[in-house]
């Protein structure tokens, strides 16, 4: 995908973790200096918190500035080769560094180290360590073996590792909304998605451990929690897939319940979760869902395509009766619901009828909000092994555009029905446009940006909505919870 493309894609929910993310400042003083950058998705941003817990207890402070940093990371994703185009750009501007800065330490963590392995290390030889997400307690050795002249690499994959004994680093400070890991891996296998062979096989994590963790989270002052998975639909901890129970002496919680638990850490404590698959949405879970009024009326499901035999293609599971079935199903319980997704134009073999068929779904949906991308083909999935990726490039950009208008009338609408609406906003900070307004998020996960006011981070503002673009409703705060 190119960079129109890309910014084109961004119709229209400006808090995905797409670009890349540094993270903040932590309070350790022991000298050595860390810089993490998070590219990709907010599994990536999570798991940083996590390195950078691991690596406190080794001594390490975070800075925002690589320049003052003893060891530079980065964790990346693999998902969309421009993704991995940025690293590499990223990981030259550093090599460059060490020239200067001969005792620099420079690692590749996440699914792109998983997935070039030795390639980065000996043939470009742009990194000192490769760690996969698997392998993060293991960094302080790295880095201790990196120190001895050698190269480090840990990329083994586990079956049981959740990381669900470790307290992550926020370090944003004066955070409102914080990730909650609740599953590692992903057993779908979608044709077109590297994800099974760069995370593993799929586990739960305990789930005492996240609620403790989200208890702590409101306590710090935190107000939203986003729990995480790549199909959080499918969280069940102590049971297989097919139900049964792997150890007697432990409860089982499958993904409805954990909602429940969670939402009743604190009623002020707004939850979300994300991704959810359509083959795994559960009208169990969607009655949760409606029966918590803390539990966001947001729900992201992918449909990838609006074609059934795409959809066969793509090993997703399901059909386009079923993925509209779902639709179906959420409005029935949750009729006010927000429902986004993520559509791939031009996959291998799609026809001009098919691609319609995508265009004739979203209109019949009309999705809230959208992530839009042209099909990029990922080394060893099963389609790279099994089709052609035959749409020309001119094809494939034509495709999206045309998703992209759709959904752009899509958002805009959206945005116009909630026109003098008076709604509760979660207030996460100054506006990226104007100091003199304050940016925040109403429970449908719409962006809302109001005149500041009193108001400060982590506050609840009642705001009525007087105009909007198809990316951002724009208000006043008409009283303060």
């Amino acid at each position: 995908m190119n960079n129109t493309d890309l910014e084109k894609s961004k119709v229209i929910d400006e808090s995905r973790q797409g670009e890349a993310l540094i993270l903040g400042e932590n309070s350790n003083n022991s000298g050595k200096k860390l810089y993490i950058e998070s590219y990709g998705c907010a599994m990536n941003f999570s798991d940083s918190e996590v390195v950078a817990s691991i690596l406190a207890k080794d001594g390490f402070q975070t800075t925002t500035n690589f320049e003052d940093a003893d060891v530079i990371l980065l964790n990346t994703c693999s998902i969309r080769e421009n993704a991995e185009v940025r690293v590499r750009k990223r990981l030259h501007d550093f090599k460059k560094q060490k020239k200067s800065q001969p005792e620099l330490v420079v690692g590749i963590l996440g699914c792109m180290a998983e997935r070039l392995k030795q390639n980065l290390l000996d043939e470009e030889k742009l990194v000192d360590i490769v760690a996969g997400p698997d392998s993060y307690r293991d960094l302080p050795n790295l880095i201790e073996e990196v120190g001895t002249g050698q190269k480090a690499v840990n990329v083994l994959l586990s079956r049981e590792e959740t990381y669900a004994d470790i307290s992550p680093v926020r370090l944003d400070k004066g955070g409102v909304s914080a990730f909650v890991s609740i599953t590692r891996g992903c057993d779908n296998m979608c044709s077109f998605c590297v994800v099974p062979f760069t995370r593993g096989r799929e586990r739960s994590r305990d789930p005492q451990t996240i609620i403790e963790e989200c208890k702590n989270l409101f306590e710090a002052g935190y107000r939203e929690v986003t729990l995480l998975g790549q199909n959080v639909d499918s969280y069940r901890f102590n049971m297989t897939s097919k139900g049964e129970i792997k150890e007697e002496n432990l409860p089982t919680t499958n993904f409805a319940q954990l909602m429940a638990m969670v939402a009743e850490v604190n009623p002020l404590l707004r939850v979300r979760f994300s991704t959810s698959h359509p083959k795994d949405l559960t009208d169990d879970f969607l009655e949760v869902m409606a029966k918590y009024q803390n539990i966001c009326p947001y729900i992201h499901l992918p449909v990838q395509s609006g074609s059934t035999e795409v959809l066969h293609k793509m090993n997703r599971g399901y059909t386009r009766e079923w993925y509209l079935e779902r639709i179906a199903a959420i409005k029935k319980f949750i009729p006010d619901a927000t429902i986004s997704t993520d559509i791939i134009a031009g996959f291998c073999g799609e026809t001009e009828e098919q691609h319609n068929e995508t265009k004739s779904l979203m209109e019949e949906v009309k999705f809230d909000f959208a992530y839009m991308y042209t099909y990029s083909e990922r080394p060893k999935t099963l389609a790279e092994r099994k089709y052609e990726d035959d749409i020309p490039e001119a094809t494939k950009s034509r495709r999206l555009t045309e998703i992209i208008d759709i959904q752009r009338q899509n958002s805009l609408l959206s945005n116009q029905k909630q026109l003098g609406q008076i709604q509760e906003v979660l207030v996460e900070g100054i506006s990226k446009k104007s100091e003199l307004e304050m940016a925040g998020r109403n429970p449908y996960n719409s962006k809302v940006v109001f005149p500041k006011g009193n108001a400060k981070p982590g506050d609840y503002v009642m705001v009525k909505i007087l105009t909007c673009t198809s990316a951002t409703l724009i208000g006043e705060i008409i009283s303060q919870v």
